[in-house]
C-alpha cells in the first residue's frame, strides 16, 4: 500500500469495473441488443461476470498480504470459483483441479495452449484495482505486481503485456492527471514490447478520431478474447473519457466484441479517477452487488 488513499482507489475501480462488466454482458441477450444502438441502458438486475469476481480476489489478495501472493491469488481464484459466471474453458478447468485436485497452479497456467501459456485478456480484465491501489508514486512496483497477478492463469509474454498496461493505466488515472497522448505514451513506456505495446502505439495514432467504431476496426474489439485485441481499444477509450463514466462506457459498449470485459477494463480504470461519485448512483443500485468476503466493511470502503 501506498498511502491512505489506496483502499479508497482500488474500491472505486473495482465498482467501476463491476458496473461496467455487468451492464456490458446484458448486450449479449438477444433482446437487449437492439438498446446498445440508441445507448439505451439494459433492464435490471445486472448480474456481473468472471471479469469481477476474479478481481474481488485481486483486491482481497492485497488487502490481506499487501501485495500479490500468487499462491494466495491462485486459491483465492479456485474457492471462489463460480462456474456459471462466465469462464473461459481453460481456466475453469484449471481453477476446478486445484480445488477439487490440489493441483500446482504454476503447472496449470504453463501447461496452457500446448505450453505456450494463454494470451487471452483475462488477465487484464480483472488488474485496474491493483494498479489503483499502487497509484502512480512507484510505477515499477505496479509492473512487477501486474507481472505476478497475471502469472497465475496467464504466461504467454502478451497476456502478461495486457494485465501490465491495464494496471499501469489504472495507477495513472487514480493520481496523475495525464490523459490523451502523454496517457498513452507513459503506459506504453511501461508495457513490454510486443503485440499489445505495438497496439498502444498504434492507439496514440488514433487519437483524432471521434467515433469509437473506427478506432475498434484498427484496434480490435476484444472478438478474439485476446490482449492485443482487446487492450489498446480500452486504452484509446480511458485516454479520450478520463473524467466522464458514462461516455466512457457507451463508447466502450457501442462498438461490440467482448462487450463485458472491455467495458470492465474500461470501467475499472475510468473509476480510479472519478471515484465512486463519479459513476453514475443509479447505475450502482441496479448493479449486483460485490459479495461480502472481498472485505469492503473491512478496512477498504
Amino acid at each position: 500500500m501506498t498511502d491512505d488513499r489506496s483502499p479508497a482507489r482500488a474500491v472505486a475501480s473495482l465498482r467501476g469495473l463491476a458496473v461496467g462488466d455487468a451492464v456490458g454482458a446484458c448486450y449479449f441477450i438477444p433482446l437487449n441488443q437492439p438498446l446498445l444502438a440508441d445507448r439505451r441502458l439494459p433492464p435490471d438486475p445486472w448480474y456481473w461476470t468472471d471479469d469481477t469476481e476474479m478481481a474481488c480476489s485481486v483486491l482481497a489478495v492485497l488487502r490481506d498480504r499487501g501485495h500479490v501472493d500468487q499462491d494466495a491469488l491462485a486459491h483465492s481464484f479456485a474457492e471462489h470459483h463460480d462456474f456459471d459466471r462466465g469462464y473461459g474453458a481453460g481456466v475453469n478447468r484449471m481453477l476446478r483441479l486445484i480445488r477439487q485436485e490440489g493441483a500446482d497452479w504454476r503447472e496449470q497456467a504453463q501447461g496452457m495452449f500446448s505450453g505456450k501459456g494463454s494470451w487471452g485478456n483475462g488477465a487484464a480484465m480483472r488488474v485496474a484495482p491493483l494498479g489503483a491501489w499502487y497509484g502512480s508514486a512507484d510505477l515499477d512496483r505496479v509492473v512487477a505486481e501486474a507481472t505476478a497477478s497475471a502469472e497465475v492463469t496467464h504466461t504467454h509474454p502478451e497476456g502478461v503485456a495486457g494485465a501490465v498496461a491495464v494496471a499501469v493505466a489504472a495507477a495513472l488515472a487514480a493520481d496523475s492527471d495525464l490523459t490523451g497522448h502523454a496517457f498513452l505514451d507513459e503506459i506504453a513506456e511501461r508495457t513490454p514490447p510486443g503485440l499489445v505495446r505495438d497496439g498502444i502505439g498504434n492507439a496514440m495514432t488514433l487519437l483524432p478520431l471521434t467515433d469509437p467504431r473506427s478506432a475498434a476496426a484498427s484496434l480490435g474489439n476484444g472478438r478474439y478474447i485476446s490482449a492485443p485485441d482487446t487492450v489498446p481499444f480500452c486504452l484509446w477509450v480511458a485516454a479520450k473519457n478520463p473524467n466522464n463514466f458514462q461516455n466512457a462506457f457507451w463508447d466502450t459498449a457501442i462498438v461490440g466484441g467482448d462487450i463485458d470485459t472491455t467495458c470492465a477494463i474500461v470501467g475499472g480504470i475510468v473509476a480510479a479517477r472519478v471515484g465512486v461519485a463519479g459513476i453514475p448512483e443509479d447505475w450502482l443500485k441496479r448493479c449486483e452487488a460485490l459479495p461480502e468476503w472481498v472485505g469492503l466493511g473491512s478496512g477498504l470502503a
